[in-house]
């Protein structure tokens, strides 16, 4: 009886243990205690589920069966089901996830393929494998087609944007207020234009691309207000924007809309249609820059259009006469490290040309946050922008004085002021007719006006225009009667990544890059920095020692004969062998140095692993000794 009962208190111990793990897997609270909480979902995410109405069902397809799979791609395979599962529980019944392992010539990989998702392929075993997501509500579906491990700190904000976007059946609608000319000829324009044998100007390839996700509303500088029905604005190289027109701009803005604003001190276009006449006489060129000053200083922001960026660390290489190469110091080709690496926008660029820019700054004082996106290296500096008029290149980066990373695109957030504090402007009286008496001033717009932002605002503020013509973006090539496309850099994707990051949910906007669930081991990196420091002198003299032995002893062993024959004289026979013993000795005290770089590591490694071994049994001992006594009295 004894040995049953205790069988039946092992068996039920075993049950209980069970239980104990479904249970604490199936409940809706969880505690995340990595740095980045990688393993929580954001605000944004939770209020964003909260509002689906219709349910939404996620098929996850990953062939976790294939040959030769890296291992990263299964963690990162956890990793995703895990975050999908913690979806699942915020939509309370709204949506549904189907993991699915697609197997080759199975009606699985063919319900992958025609959802849109590409296969890759194992570097190991050269067997392909399907890693992606398929999100379905109704008629809609979307998709990732392929998960890559680089971009885990942005897990959280591609699913969230896929199970947005699935619900949206119409595009958001885009405001484009702008003075350049990026969407080309109209189709109302293009007859008057072939009356008048002009040939009609295509759009910007950025135009084109914004279009594939937006509905893009054309705004006139003249207009006094805003279309109704937008969900973002993008303002670009604004000139002579009335003040009403900046008013309703500012109120955009203040009720939480989400605005991209481009400004420029020397934009290309304009300069290239400027008088040279006027430039010879020292004049200034008109009209080449844009502000808004009101609405840039109300929200903390600090602009000089008179000023641009240099920077002789990452100059942009043009042709010159002659096929001569020239750098200019204030045509910049910037790269990876120059981006925000955390920032949704900017995180997978790779290099991007910016052509004469300004600078921004956060105002002091300024209650906004200011998150630079774009800097130019240390060796940033300003220049006026009259000097660049008849200075050549080498002058100028003679002329740029390194002051430190300049900010050439920013993101800012938060509670914003509003720059008409006195309300909307009123109507100024026309002076067409001085015999007619003055009309009266129109009132002011009817409701009150926003002083202070509703929530968090958001304005995406970037100092140069000319990164948005193709001239400076890509190169357009034709095959056979179609148009390819060739891009030199990332500048396409930085305005659609940026605008696309805007004109999705405020849910989304607050959603950012979170951290990688891979983390450095930093006390290791430490100990592996002090290591060689401390050894580097005695490794560096041994390798110089050992690098002469090897030269003489290559010397000896390669003196022959003309028969090709070694010549094997006693002294060289015992020359050649005590320099073989010096290196056997060398190479061995070699060993013993690079062996004591990883002494303190190795013995890290081992207290860690004896740490986690007997953790668990101490801790098990302890609590049975503290039992033991607690019922025995």
């Amino acid at each position: 009886m004894k040995l049953s009962a205790k069988a039946l208190a092992i068996v039920l111990l075993f049950v209980g243990l069970v239980l104990v793990n479904y249970l604490a897997s199936s409940l809706p609270a969880r505690l995340d205690l990595t740095a980045d909480s990688i393993y929580s979902l954001s605000p944004g995410t939770k209020a964003m589920l909260g509002k689906i109405e219709e349910p939404v069902v996620i098929d996850l397809y990953f062939s976790k069966d294939a040959s030769g799979l890296p291992i990263q791609y299964k963690n990162y395979a956890t990793r995703v089901q895990e975050m999908l599962r913690q979806y699942v529980r915020a939509g309370r019944g709204k949506l549904t996830l189907n993991v699915i392992t697609p197997r080759p010539d199975t009606p699985d990989e063919e319900k992958a393929t025609a959802a849109g998702l590409t296969p890759q392929v194992s570097q190991q075993g050269g067997e392909q494998f399907f890693f992606g997501l398929v999100v379905t509500q109704a008629d809609q579906q979307k998709n990732i087609p392929a998960f890559a491990p680089q971009r885990e700190q942005f897990l959280e904000y591609d699913l969230s944007k896929l199970v947005y976007s699935v619900q949206q059946i119409n595009k958001p609608k885009l405001g484009l207020l702008t003075s350049l000319p990026l969407q080309g000829t109209s189709p109302q324009e293009m007859q008057m234009m072939m009356m008048m044998r002009r040939q009609p100007q295509p759009s910007q390839m950025v135009v084109s691309e914004l279009e594939q996700s937006f509905t893009l509303v054309k705004i006139e500088d003249s207009a006094t207000e805003l279309p109704a029905g937008l969900e973002s604005l993008a303002i670009i190289h604004p000139q002579n924007v009335s003040p009403k027109l900046q008013f309703a701009i500012d109120q955009f803005i203040l009720g939480g809309k989400p605005v991209f604003l481009a400004v420029d001190p020397a934009s290309q276009h304009f300069k290239r249609q400027a008088n040279p006449q006027q430039q010879m006489m020292g004049q200034p060129t008109p009209n080449v820059s844009s502000d808004l000053p009101g609405l840039l200083g109300a929200y903390g922001i600090a602009y000089n259009p008179q000023t641009i960026v240099g920077d002789n660390d990452n100059p942009l290489p043009v042709g010159g006469q002659g096929n001569q190469v020239v750098r200019m110091p204030t045509w910049l080709s910037l790269r990876k490290e120059n981006f925000s690496a955390t920032a949704l926008p900017t995180a997978q660029l790779k290099t991007a040309w910016f052509i004469e820019s300004g600078s921004l700054t956060a105002k002091p004082g300024s209650t906004t946050t200011f998150k630079p996106l774009i800097e130019t290296s240390a060796a940033g500096g300003e220049i006026p922008a009259m000097m660049l008029q008849f200075a050549q290149p080498d002058d100028i980066a003679k002329q740029i004085i390194p002051s430190g990373k300049k900010t050439i695109a920013a993101l800012v957030t938060g509670k914003f002021k509003t720059a008409f504090p006195d309300g909307a402007p009123k109507d100024e009286p026309k002076k067409d007719d001085p015999a007619k008496p003055p009309a009266p001033p129109a009132p002011a717009t009817s409701g009150p006006a926003l002083t202070e932002s509703k929530g968090t605002s958001t304005l995406f503020v970037i100092a140069d225009t000319d990164w948005l013509f193709d001239d400076y973006s890509l190169r357009k090539m034709n095959f056979f009667g179609q148009t390819a496309v060739e891009p030199y850099n990332d500048n396409l994707s930085l305005a659609s990544n940026t605008l696309e990051f805007l004109g999705g949910s405020q849910d989304l906007i607050s959603i950012r890059g979170k951290g990688s669930s891979i983390r450095p081991f930093t006390v290791v990196r430490a100990m592996e920095i002090e290591a060689q420091k401390k050894f580097q002198t005695q490794l560096t003299a041994l390798d110089a020692r050992l690098a002469e032995v090897n030269k003489k002893l290559t010397e000896m062993q390669g003196k022959k004969t003309e028969g090709n024959r070694l010549i094997a004289t006693p002294e060289m026979a015992k020359a050649i062998a005590d320099f073989q013993k010096q290196q056997a000795a060398m190479n061995g005290e070699r060993r013993q140095i690079r062996r004591a770089l990883r002494e303190d590591i190795d013995g890290l490694e081992k207290k860690l692993l004896t740490l986690n071994l007997l953790a668990t049994p101490v801790l098990v001992g302890a609590f049975s000794v503290w039992f033991y006594r607690r019922r025995k009295k």
